[in-house]
């Protein structure tokens, strides 16, 4: 890590994301061909895609964060499948209402480690509300939802969003009752670089960013709400409702997952420090957005450390949401990146909001 290094400048002693906001689909679907009976490297951020990586029958699957923050989501998660039957699970994460979540938290004190326990011991505010609602980025999510929206469409529209229609009549309704001007002019406020800096991701995350975000955003949520069905888009119905739905889960919740995730659980391990600093060899490496945080240096740099913990054929994938970041020319005789495939993931991509997606393969 280098001076400049996000570890450096941004703050990690909090929960910034309490959910995924990645698509597991999308990133199951990259690293399903290198993953069955081999190593995984995820970052762990909230657990949500380390634990989906699960469906992928991996050796191992290697959760790593540089906040204790995040990696104590990961355990807290780890413990409730571990612990819960179905109902209670989606109730003490947040999804459902019934049993006290207090109550269930004690039961589960004892699966994860004094850290942890600790960590979750002095937040029990967020452990009563769900603790998949507890991140920075999703209280942002939930003002919109509850302050903005208000603002620009009716109740009866908001629920319209979201019914099931073909991609005609998608693109109908949304020119001809969701485009509104004044939709326009609060979407690119409350989704710019100030605004959301402020609200929703660190600052310091914004430092290798050019242009404007609100408008690149909003491009990426006309397709999303066009192109892509609404109904049982869970990144969507949470912005819109300020939760997920039974019909619209992520996928690590969903029924037909939880079994095999149950099954698998141990082979699921977490590390707190660096992505690149942790031992491989490796076949799959799920890197969320960690690049674009990074100046133009540390990332070659990163991403050269990672090729070299990456066994041959293995595959890199990772998500650009406003910044610009590639594999890097000098790597190309290592790994070459998979353009085609990655496009066509990224156009059916449900966590809409980044600019692009990237699968790179590990050369022999």
């Amino acid at each position: 890590m280098t001076d400049a290094s996000i570890a450096g400048r941004a703050r990690f002693d909090l929960v910034r994301y309490a959910s995924v906001w990645e698509d597991a689909d999308v990133l199951c679907d990259a690293l399903a061909p290198v993953a069955a009976d081999r190593r995984l490297l995820s970052i762990a951020s909230a657990g949500d895609n380390a634990l989906a990586l699960l469906t992928l029958d991996p050796s191992e699957v290697v959760a790593v964060d540089l906040s204790t923050a995040q990696l104590a989501c990961v355990e807290a998660r780890i413990a409730a499948f571990r612990r819960l039957d179905d109902a209670d699970l989606l109730v003490f994460l947040g999804v459902s209402s019934g049993r006290d979540r207090l109550a269930l938290w004690q039961a589960l004190r004892s699966e994860v480690s004094e850290d942890t326990a600790a960590f979750w011991d002095a937040r029990q505010e967020a452990v009563a509300r769900g603790i998949l609602h507890a991140g920075r980025f999703e209280r942002y999510l939930r003002t919109f939802a509850a302050r903005v929206l208000p603002l620009v469409h009716a109740p009866a529209t908001r629920r319209a969003l979201l019914e099931p229609r073909d991609e005609p009549a998608r693109r109908a309704f949304y020119q001809e009752r969701w485009d509104t001007g004044r939709w326009r002019l609060l979407f690119r406020v409350f989704f710019s670089r100030f605004v959301m800096g402020r609200l929703g991701r660190d600052p310091a995350f914004f430092e290798h960013v050019e242009g404007p975000v609100g408008e690149r955003i909003l491009a990426r949520t006309r397709h999303a709400l066009t192109a892509l069905p609404t109904h049982d888009n869970p990144f969507l119905v949470y912005i819109m409702t300020g939760n997920y739905a039974p019909h619209a889960l992520p996928r690590y919740l969903r029924p037909e997952h939880r079994p095999v995730i149950r099954a698998r659980l141990d082979r699921l391990r977490l590390v707190a420090g660096a992505v690149q600093d942790v031992a491989g060899p490796f076949h799959g490496l799920n890197l969320s957005d960690i690049f674009e945080y990074m100046p133009a240096a540390e990332f070659e740099a990163v991403y050269g450390a990672l090729v070299d913990r990456a066994a041959p054929g293995a595959r890199l994938a990772y998500w650009n949401m406003l910044a610009e970041r590639g594999c890097p020319a000098r790597e190309h005789r290592r790994a070459r990146p998979l353009v085609d495939l990655a496009v066509a993931y990224h156009a059916r991509d449900r966590a809409w909001f980044y600019r692009a997606f990237h699968v790179d393969e590990v050369l022999p």
